[in-house]
């Protein structure tokens, strides 16, 4: 049935199309970094941040509509927890869009809000490097 071929005839032919096929492919840089200035740092004991990720898709959608309420361009993307609860946002949070957090994360019947204190940005020690606020060195 199939033509008689060589093998360097195959493995040519072989060739052929995949380098065709290799550059019709987008190729997807994938890159990682560290944390962002766009990380909303709300300091909270271990069980508060169980609660608070139990219910995270509804605590992002609230707090997005209180932002949009004060007219904020920030948006919350979503919220991950690690002893503290970290809120990700498109834009860099200003002191009024960290106020709106603040008053909401301490206003949820589930939690201890003694517990939960003011929201921070990470700290900027030089292009491309973060730091933690000093006052989340130390554990809670």
């Amino acid at each position: 049935m199939f033509p008689k071929l060589s093998v360097d005839k195959i493995s040519e032919i072989h060739n052929i199309i995949n380098k065709s096929n290799q550059k019709d492919k987008p190729r997807h840089k994938m890159t990682t970094k560290g944390p962002s200035r766009k990380q909303v740092i709300i300091p909270m004991g271990t069980n508060n941040a169980e609660r608070v990720m139990a219910q995270s898709n509804m605590h992002v959608a609230n707090i997005n509509r209180l932002l949009k309420d004060i007219k904020s361009e920030v948006l919350v993307d979503f919220i991950q927890s690690d002893n503290n609860t970290f809120i990700t946002t498109n834009k860099v949070a200003t002191m009024s869009d960290l106020n709106v957090i603040e008053e909401y994360m301490k206003n949820l019947n589930n939690i201890d809000s003694n517990n939960v204190m003011s929201p921070m940005l990470l700290q900027s020690l030089s292009e491309g490097s973060f730091k933690l606020p000093i006052s989340l060195m130390i554990s809670f």
